[in-house]
């Protein structure tokens, strides 16, 4: 018989002590896991990320039901434990369960602490701890138009930033002097409330809540000078406390929290106790690194490890998750008095550092502006390093070093820590590159969770893996040699940074080549329409040639005119004008297109205009990374085998999606019937009308490399299916490398987390909408009109200068 062992908690504490136990011993214990929330075990500190829109709830899910169920873990959730028989090992939970237990799990974590003030029970009071929290101030937002948030530390600014981005007049009140006085000084508390005020942020420092006004629903505050201020939504975020409250009822020592020894042991045999719940030393820890490092340790004790290392404390870093406010904070900011410290200020740009010393040693770390070297100071603190060899004029860089030269990865020892947020050093992450054969910084994440919070250890792993496994690695696409960074850390930077132009990005993210190149300039510029569609304005400079030109340069120079043709259909109009414009501007060559369309071939360039303006057509852009064309069947309309209006349907989605930028080109076929005359099952999208339906594939590529769509599902009416292709062109737009076709991007994401995507109905509203909001905002214009109508503009990008004549001497 297995062991029984029951954790309670759910969160990420308890949870990934039960991941490094699976680690060392699978096979061990008979777990059981009971959670208070109705949730599985999720990142608790991306929450900021939900409310400031950068992230969804199921992003956030670290360990989804399948996970339990895949590592025969009972799990018992929204259902809070509310008693412990400690002599008869069970616990009792409220809705009736009752579990055994050999050995016993306290992982409560905390309490958010609300005020205890008048009002505080009113309606539209609510702490900022968990995805319920969220979900009530999403829902707040979308109703009421002012917050007031009452705590100007991590968490409280995270929240307020998240209100404000949601569009509510947002006022921050706090206790203090200055913002995150815990982990800030006073100069970079300033700095930081100047850039959140710029931002759109209001705050009142030095103010003290007396009492919450209104009836049943708040409608202001009252400070202790007697002032008022009126909001429709109070956000109090002004710590935790330990959930300690059924230990102290069974008989466990607990001081501010559950008292444990290094080895993670409480006062009553067989009963442990890790997280926010615990307390070490006299320390209880809030932040993620600390309670995953006594997960570790646990772990070690309960799988009976030959070399288990106590647990010896922690120290602990800062790091804050608002856009365009950078800072880092580690050790001792605070009761500096009697340390020595070395500052640097660059008032232009806003970048400041303070490193504090005590017996030529770092004790604390305060960077705003440029963090680039919290890793490298973090761990020089840690191993207590002497400082006798560092030149500390240039803020600790190494004597006769440039900048940077000492913050190389590979030279650390293996026992330095490279993500800060989830405790991992160079050594965790090295030995699961050996040991789990991991070729990509997604596969580290996932077994190590190295770069799954802020990211900014993200390039470090990378480099550990190309340093590992050399031409092995899973190389970062889609961006190029001016920069290390891959696509998924430019995008996460342009959102969390909010940069609006290729330019912001290049200076912003450190471009070895501060213009870019042909590879990188429309990458980017596609991530940031992508990402800002009514922010960012299209570069046209930026673009590839055809894309500037509007139209596909051939070999010798010429271009081709293909205009669109809905669906595949045409006009006798259409056909005369076609055939005229050919006759009179002499074009070489008249085709049908693959994707049934009629190209002129051979134009000049200084014709293009002109060409444009006599069709009086629009483009098809078969020339661009776009939505490119829906090749029908004549379908039910004409052919005898025909199940439905294919015509009609490809009509429909081409006026839909027509204009629209994608990673690649993305095309659609629609088949009446499962002959599939148009190739519906080698095209991004498609389509097989049925008797019922349409059958629906995605991901088909009838290029060099044949790869076949997979089957989505059939589906009943045309709407389901425009809405269908509209959801998966955001997603593929979301999660695209800008040049790779669908048929690989489905390979990378896997098909099966694809079609949960798109058949999660509240998910596909949510991308179907955002692509909608897109196309509004950018317009769905076609280029050829606007061209035709610019003289300037034909001028100066159609008309061929002719040389000079040379002159005879």
């Amino acid at each position: 018989m297995k062991e029984r062992l029951v954790v309670i908690g759910n969160g990420m504490a308890g949870v990934r002590t039960i991941e490094e136990i699976i680690s060392r011993d699978p096979d061990r214990y008979e777990v059981t896991i009971i959670g208070k929330e109705a949730y599985p075990n999720y990142n608790r500190i991306m929450l900021s990320n939900v409310l400031q829109n950068k992230m969804t709830v199921e992003e956030i899910i670290t360990n989804p039901i399948a996970w339990y169920t895949e590592n025969h873990i009972q799990l018992i959730n929204h259902d809070e434990a509310v008693g412990v028989d400690t002599e008869n090992k069970i616990i009792t939970t409220n809705s009736g369960q009752v579990v055994p237990f050999d050995k016993l799990l306290f992982a409560t974590g905390s309490h958010p602490f609300l005020l205890p003030i008048p009002g505080v029970d009113k309606e539209g009071v609510v702490a900022f701890r968990t995805i319920d929290d969220t979900a009530a101030m999403l829902q707040a937002a979308a109703k009421y138009k002012k917050a007031v948030v009452i705590g100007g530390g991590l968490l409280g600014l995270e929240a307020a930033k998240g209100l404000y981005d949601q569009g509510m007049d947002v006022t921050v009140v706090h206790l203090a002097k200055w913002l995150m006085e815990t982990q800030l000084d006073e100069k970079a508390g300033k700095l930081l409330q100047a850039e959140l005020e710029n931002q759109g942020l209001k705050f009142l420092l030095e103010h003290n809540t007396k009492e919450i006004l209104g009836d049943t629903r708040v409608e202001g505050m009252r400070f202790s000078d007697g002032s008022e201020i009126a909001t429709d939504l109070i956000v109090m975020s002004i710590g935790i406390r330990p959930a300690v409250e059924l230990a102290q009822e069974i008989g466990l020592t607990v001081n501010r929290g559950i008292v444990v020894n290094d080895y993670m042991e409480t006062n009553l045999p067989d009963i442990y106790a890790v997280g926010e719940c615990a307390e070490h030393n006299g320390i209880c820890y809030g932040l993620v690194a600390p309670l995953f490092e006594q997960g570790k340790v646990l772990a070690d004790k309960l799988t009976q490890q030959a070399d288990i290392k106590p647990y010896q404390g922690s120290t602990t870093f800062t790091s804050l998750k608002v856009s365009g406010a950078d800072l880092y904070s580690a050790g001792n900011v605070v009761n500096t008095e009697g340390l020595e410290s070395i500052e640097a200020f660059d008032s232009s740009s806003k970048k400041y550092k303070k490193i504090f010393l005590k017996d030529g040693k770092i004790a604390g770390i305060v960077l705003y502006g440029d963090t680039e070297d919290g890793s490298r100071y973090y761990n020089m603190m840690k191993k207590g390093q002497s400082l006798d060899e560092l030149q500390t004029i240039a803020v600790l860089q190494a004597i006769g070093e440039g900048a940077g030269t000492g913050d190389d990865v590979l030279s650390w020892d293996e026992d330095e820590t490279v993500c800060g947020c989830n405790g991992v050093s160079k050594g965790d992450i090295l030995r699961s590159i050996r040991e789990k054969g991991l070729t990509s910084v997604a596969e580290v994440g996932k077994v190590t969770k190295a770069g799954t919070s802020c990211g900014k250890c993200k390039p470090q792993v990378q480099t550990l893996l190309e340093a590992e496994l050399g031409d092995s690695v899973t190389a970062a696409t889609g961006i190029c040699g001016c920069t290390d960074l891959n696509r998924d850390q430019v995008v996460t930077q342009i959102y969390a940074k909010h940069l609006l132009s290729t330019k912001e990005v290049f200076e912003t993210l450190g471009w070895k080549n501060k213009e870019g190149c042909p590879k990188c300039r429309p990458a980017v510029n596609f991530y940031l329409n992508v990402a800002w569609p009514k922010e960012h304005e299209d570069e046209r400079e930026s673009r590839v040639v055809n894309e500037r030109m509007h139209a596909n340069i051939q070999k010798d120079g010429t271009f081709s005119v293909i205009p669109r043709m809905r669906g595949g259909q045409t006009t006798p109009q259409q056909l005369l004008k076609l055939a005229q414009v050919a006759e009179k501007y002499n074009v070489p060559l008249v085709k049908v297109t693959g994707s049934q369309r009629i190209g002129l071939y051979g134009v000049k360039k200084a014709d293009l205009p002109k060409i444009w303006e006599e069709l009086d057509m629009v483009a098809a852009q078969a020339y661009g990374k776009v939505f490119r064309s829906v090749k029908t069947c004549v379908g039910k309309s004409f052919c005898r085998f025909g199940t439905q209006d294919t015509m009609g349907l490809g009509v429909k989605l081409e006026e839909t999606f027509e204009y629209l930028d994608t990673p690649h080109k993305f095309k659609v076929g629609v088949s009446g019937c499962p002959r599939s005359c148009v190739e519906s099952a080698v095209k991004d999208f498609g389509i097989i009308g049925v008797e019922n339906g349409f059958q629906v594939m995605i991901g088909g590529n009838g290029g060099t490399e044949l790869v076949e769509a997979k089957m989505l599902g059939t589906f009943e009416t045309e709407a389901e299916v425009i809405e269908l292709c509209g959801a998966m062109l955001q997603y593929y737009r979301e999660t695209g490398v800008y040049g790779e076709r669908t048929a690989p991007w489905v390979e990378r994401m896997g098909f099966d987390n694809v079609k949960t995507v798109l058949l999660d109905t509240k998910k596909r509203v949510e991308l179907w909408t955002a692509l909608r909001e897109s196309l509004e905002a950018k317009g769905q214009r076609d280029p050829w009109g606007p061209i035709t109508k610019d003289v300037d503009l034909r001028e100066k990008m159609y008309t061929i200068e002719k040389p000079e004549k040379a002159e005879v001497s």
